[in-house]
């Protein structure tokens, strides 16, 4: 089968298509027949040697795809051969024609979902259903702000928000992207570049404050956030490139909340919670991934320059 290797960290170009056999499935493992691939910030960080996580190399990058069940190992009971799924986690790296997984890092694709759309669903939406619910604790009625919410996890946190009854603002660079945002059920949204955009975020509450922000760049938005966060607010950083200076002292007359959230720190109790609300989702149709562009398998190094650029939009996913 052919596979996407990485053998030095380095560039996107470092990424090099390959004929590697097939995996076979061992007790508790399932080989997925891939047809389609999520791309996430995450993987460009791993590759590139900037994330505090090393792999071993060489290895097959990725975490997210959707496709069928090809093969199942000894003592697998919940999958049978050509069942529709989307994994969250594999073995062998998700860059390829198959990937290996365990039986518990694959879970059951609706037949009105598309596999692109499941290949969406493993780090975005975990990611953000783990930042706003587990982490966050949005409730219902409260009001919640997703400062750059055009990519995969920024429309994913808006789905979940809105199924939740949370009255949602939602940023983003572009008129399409600001358009796309407010066709997922973001209550407002309002354009990062303008000058005085968190003024009107806060004025849109009624000068209540926002009780939760979900952050996906707070080297540059951390201490502005803090300015418009309600009585015991919190912020959620999900993504961050860079060091940041705050005002601690907005956060002591709110009695705020600065939290970090990674889903590497998910526990297996979590991550089945989380996994069997998003098949839930995905089943009534309260969820449905947004897919922005789509690239050969072959244009992994072209898909990896395109999910770092700005002007985010939806998600990025590979074609086998």
């Amino acid at each position: 089968m052919k596979s996407i290797r990485v053998s030095e960290v380095g560039p996107p170009q470092v990424m090099k298509l390959q004929e590697v056999p097939d995996p076979v499935p061992q007790a508790g493992q399932i080989v997925v027949k891939v047809a389609a691939i999520g791309v996430n910030p995450v993987e460009t960080y791993v590759r590139a040697g900037k994330y505090p996580l090393k792999a071993s190399l060489p290895y097959t990058p990725g975490h997210d795809a959707a496709g069928t069940v090809f093969a199942v190992g000894e003592d697998v009971k919940g999958f049978r051969i050509g069942d529709r799924v989307y994994t969250s986690s594999t073995i062998s790296g998700a860059y390829a024609e198959k990937v290996l997984c365990p039986e518990q890092g694959v879970h059951p694709l609706s037949k009105n979902v598309t596999f692109q759309q499941g290949a969406a669903m493993g780090v975005p939406y975990a990611t953000a259903w783990r930042a706003l619910h587990l982490r966050g604790r949005g409730m219902p009625g409260e009001w919640m702000l997703v400062h750059g919410a055009t990519g995969g996890v920024g429309t994913a946190t808006v789905q979940l928000g809105r199924a939740w009854g949370m009255h949602i603002i939602a940023t983003g660079g572009t008129e399409r992207g600001r358009q796309m945002v407010k066709e997922q059920g973001a209550d407002h949204v309002l354009d990062h570049h303008a000058a005085e955009y968190l003024k009107h975020a806060m004025e849109l509450t009624g000068g209540h404050g926002v009780d939760i922000i979900v952050e996906f760049l707070a080297n540059v938005n951390l201490n502005k956030d803090l300015g418009i966060l309600s009585h015991r607010g919190r912020v959620v950083v999900v993504g961050s490139r860079g060091p940041v200076e705050i005002d601690a002292r907005q956060t002591m007359t709110r009695d705020a909340s600065i939290l970090g959230m990674s889903l590497n720190n998910a526990t297996p109790t979590e991550l089945r919670e989380i996994h069997a609300a998003l098949v839930a989702g995905l089943a009534d149709g309260s969820l449905r991934p947004v897919i922005g562009r789509e690239f050969a398998l072959a244009d992994a190094a072209e898909a990896h320059e395109a999910i770092m650029s700005a002007g985010a939009f939806g998600k990025i996913v590979l074609i086998p």
